[in-house]
């Protein structure tokens, strides 16, 4: 009782309470969660939403941002939890440094319905991929088509599209909508464009194909997206010796979504 007196008490304070793995229990138990979306770990999830039937439970994601209330699956999932909450006080570039201080990934692959840190699409190091994917996100601004994109590598696009697929986990397309989409996301924290200018900076061919991937990519919109990601303004981080924010510039790998 004594401890379910505390949370309320800070709740209506307006203290920011987290909850990792089954801490969702207490939480519920005090009332917090009433009505509000919530997880826990996924073998706990259907005596939680048993036992506390007021919350909406959600079992396939790493976590639930309420605003004050936070709740994580498991002990692992509580780390993107923290990494998610460093961005939305300090920004991406403080967020993207604490996750390589905590040797974790921006982004962890899995269905999730809140605001959460997505990596860039991965360059794999010493392949022979690697210049000519480094050269795509200098050009991201620019119409980088298949043939381009085989051309480049000096293969026929048959042969580049499976030693594509075989070294990076995806096809040249997706790594190529992946790429934008992340350097949407860093234009939305970092600068003042207009979404259709920045739909051209991305290099998407309309703001309507924009919004549309950004959707589904990020799961909201980008006006959305700026408006939760804007309170802290990112510093630039420089990575292999370039200073993300400039067109025709990589981009540092810096945190994404869920909503």
């Amino acid at each position: 009782p004594a401890v379910l007196a505390a949370l309320r008490e800070a709740a209506a304070a307006g203290t920011r309470i987290a909850s990792v793995c089954v801490g969702a229990f207490v939480l519920a138990e005090a009332g917090l969660l009433d009505g509000l979306r919530a997880t826990t770990h996924w073998a706990a999830a259907e005596e939680f939403a048993h036992a506390h039937p007021r919350v909406e439970v959600e079992p396939d994601v790493l976590y639930v941002d309420n605003g004050r209330i936070l709740t994580s699956a498991g002990a692992a999932a509580a780390l993107d939890m923290c990494l998610h909450m460093i961005r939305r006080d300090f920004g991406s570039a403080v967020a993207a440094n604490a996750a390589r201080m905590s040797v974790m990934p921006l982004e962890r692959e899995g269905g999730q319905a809140q605001f959460i840190v997505h990596e860039h699409p991965p360059v794999p190091r010493g392949s022979d991929l690697e210049p000519l994917l480094e050269w795509i996100e200098d050009n991201l601004a620019r119409e980088v088509t298949l043939t381009a994109m085989a051309a480049r590598a000096g293969m026929s696009e048959r042969t580049f599209s499976r030693r594509f697929r075989e070294q990076t986990g995806t096809t040249p397309l997706q790594w190529l909508l992946r790429a934008r989409v992340r350097r949407a996301q860093y234009l939305l924290e970092s600068g003042d464009h207009t979404v259709d200018r920045i739909a051209q900076q991305a290099g998407f061919g309309s703001v309507t194909a924009f919004r549309e991937r950004f959707r589904k990519v990020v799961g909201t919109t980008p006006d959305a997206y700026r408006r939760s990601f804007r309170g802290g303004r990112a510093a630039a981080v420089r990575v292999d010796g370039r200073s993300p924010g400039s067109d025709g510039q990589r981009q540092a790998a810096l945190p994404v979504r869920l909503g």
